[in-house]
C-alpha cells in the first residue's frame, strides 16, 4: 500500500550531503576535463595523438600518461557517481513517502537532463557531451534500483561482456578490412581491375586517410574558427550521430554497467568513506596493479604498431576491463583521502565543485567555446596537445576558486537550482539568508 505523504517533496538539503561523494564528484570533474580538451581544442586527435596536436616528446608522455589514468577512468566515475545520485535522490524520496509521485519526480528529472544535453552539444558546442546519455540510461537504472547489490555487480559484469564481444567483432572486421585495402592496393601495382568487394573497401580506406590528412585538419580548423552559427552547423552532424549512433553502440556497456556497480558500491558502504584504511589501500592497490597492467598492454599494443588502425582497434577489445578496475583504484584512494584528517582546505574546496557539478561541467564548454572557437580567441588547433594541460589547470584553479564562493551565498550552483525547479516544478530559494528588501 502507498503511504501517506506526510512532508513536502523537497531538494536534499546541504547539510545532507554525503561529503565523500561531493569530494569525489569535485576529482572526477576535473579529471575528465584532461580528456575532454583534446576534443575542444583539437581535430580529431582525441584518441590519436598523430592526427594533431603532436605525437613526439611532451606531447607523447601527455598522451600516454592521460590513457594510463584517465582515459574512460573519468567517464566511468562519473557514471557511477550519476547512478548513485539518482538512486539517492529517489531513495529519499520513496523514504518520505512519496510513493507514484517519486517516480514523477525521477523520471520528470531525467526528461530535462535530456533536453540539456541536446543543448549542451548542440548549442554550447561539445561534442563529447553525456548528459543526453546519461538520461537515457537513468530511464533504465529504474528498474535497477532494488536488486541485490552482488547482482547489481554481477549484471555490470555481463555488459561488460557483451561490450567486449562487440569490440573483438569490430576488430576482426578490421582486420578483414585492412586485408582487403592491402590486396586491392597490391592490384592497384599491377593495373588489374578491382573487384567490386576490394574497390568498396579501398575507397573506404581512402576516404578515411583523406578525413585525417593534414589539409582536412586545417580545414577543420578553420571551421572551428568561425562565428558561432557556422560552428552549431558544422558540429551538428557529429552531434547528431553521436546521439543516434552510441546509446546503444557504447553507452548500455560502458555507461549503465558503471552505474549499476556504483549503486552497489553505494549500498556496501564502500562510497561513503565507512570502510576501514586497510579497506581502500587493498582497493586501490588491486584496482591498479590489474587495471593499469590492463592499459599499459593496451598502449604498447598502440606504440608497437606507430598508432595503427588495427592496434587502436585491438587495444579496444579489453577496454571495459582496464577502465573499470582504474575507476576501483581511483576509488580507493579518494577514499583514503576523504578518512585523513589533513587537507580540509582542499576537501572542502573540491567538495564545493562537486556539489556545483552540472553548472561546472557545462562552464567547461562554455569556456572553452570562448578560448577554441570564433566565438572568442579562436585557438583552435593552435595548441599542442601538452599545452592543452594549461586551460585544464587555469579552468581547475578558477573553478576551484569560484565554487566556494558562489555557495557562500547560495545554495545550489546556477544550473542545480534550474534543475531542482524543473523536477519538482516549484520555485526554490537560492540565495541564502533572508529575502531581499527593495
Amino acid at each position: 500500500m502507498e503511504q501517506p505523504l506526510t512532508q513536502e517533496l523537497i531538494p536534499v538539503k546541504q547539510s545532507d550531503r554525503i561529503l565523500s561523494l561531493d569530494v569525489m564528484r569535485g576529482i572526477v570533474l576535473f579529471g575528465i576535463l584532461l580528456m575532454n580538451i583534446n576534443g575542444f581544442g583539437l581535430a580529431l586527435a582525441y584518441e590519436d595523438p598523430t592526427v594533431s596536436g603532436g605525437s613526439t616528446g611532451l606531447n607523447l608522455y601527455t598522451w600516454m600518461m592521460t590513457n594510463l589514468f584517465f582515459e574512460g577512468t573519468m567517464r566511468a566515475l562519473f557514471s557511477l557517481l550519476f547512478g548513485v545520485g539518482m538512486y539517492i535522490f529517489l531513495d529519499r524520496l520513496l523514504k518520505k513517502g512519496a510513493g507514484i509521485k517519486a517516480a514523477d519526480v525521477y523520471f520528470r528529472r531525467l526528461m530535462w537532463l535530456l533536453l540539456f544535453g541536446l543543448i549542451h552539444g548542440y548549442l554550447l558546442l561539445w561534442v563529447g557531451e553525456i548528459l543526453y546519455q546519461y538520461a537515457l540510461m537513468g530511464f533504465l537504472v529504474y528498474s535497477f534500483r532494488s536488486m541485490v547489490p552482488k547482482y547489481l555487480v554481477v549484471t555490470a559484469v555481463i555488459l561488460f561482456s557483451i561490450g567486449t564481444l562487440w569490440n573483438y567483432i569490430d576488430y576482426q572486421k578490421g582486420k578483414k578490412w585492412i586485408a582487403e585495402v592491402a590486396e586491392a592496393q597490391a592490384l592497384l601495382v599491377t593495373e588489374e581491375e578491382l573487384p567490386k568487394e576490394l574497390k568498396a573497401a579501398n575507397e573506404a580506406w581512402e576516404k578515411r586517410e583523406t578525413e585525417r590528412s593534414p589539409e582536412a585538419v586545417e580545414e577543420f580548423n578553420e571551421e572551428m574558427r568561425k562565428g558561432y552559427f557556422s560552428v552549431v552547423a558544422f558540429l551538428a552532424p557529429t552531434n547528431y550521430d553521436f546521439d543516434v549512433n552510441w546509446p546503444y553502440r557504447g553507452d548500455v556497456w560502458d555507461v549503465l554497467s558503471m552505474m549499476l556497480i556504483g549503486i552497489a558500491l553505494f549500498r556496501w558502504g564502500i562510497l561513503t568513506a565507512e570502510k576501514s584504511f586497510g579497506f581502500y589501500l587493498t582497493l586501490a592497490a588491486m584496482g591498479y596493479a590489474i587495471g593499469l597492467a590492463i592499459n599499459y598492454y593496451e598502449m604498447q599494443l598502440v606504440l608497437d604498431d606507430n598508432f595503427s588502425l588495427l592496434s587502436f582497434s585491438k587495444s579496444n577489445i579489453t577496454y571495459y576491463w582496464g577502465r573499470a578496475f582504474v575507476a576501483m583504484g581511483h576509488v580507493g584512494l579518494i577514499m583514503l583521502f576523504c578518512k585523513t584528517p589533513i587537507l580540509g582546505w582542499l576537501k572542502n574546496g573540491l567538495s564545493a565543485v562537486g556539489k556545483m557539478a552540472l553548472t561546472n561541467y557545462m562552464m567547461h564548454s562554455v569556456i572553452c567555446m570562448i578560448v577554441f572557437t570564433g566565438v572568442g580567441f579562436g585557438m583552435f588547433g593552435k595548441l599542442e596537445r601538452y599545452e592543452l594541460l594549461y586551460v585544464v589547470f587555469s579552468i581547475w584553479v578558477f573553478q576551484f576558486i569560484l565554487s566556494p564562493i558562489w555557495l557562500r551565498y547560495f545554495h545550489y550552483g546556477p544550473m542545480e537550482w534550474i534543475w531542482r525547479n524543473l523536477s519538482y516544478m516549484k520555485v526554490h530559494p537560492l540565495r541564502k539568508g533572508p529575502p531581499l528588501t527593495l
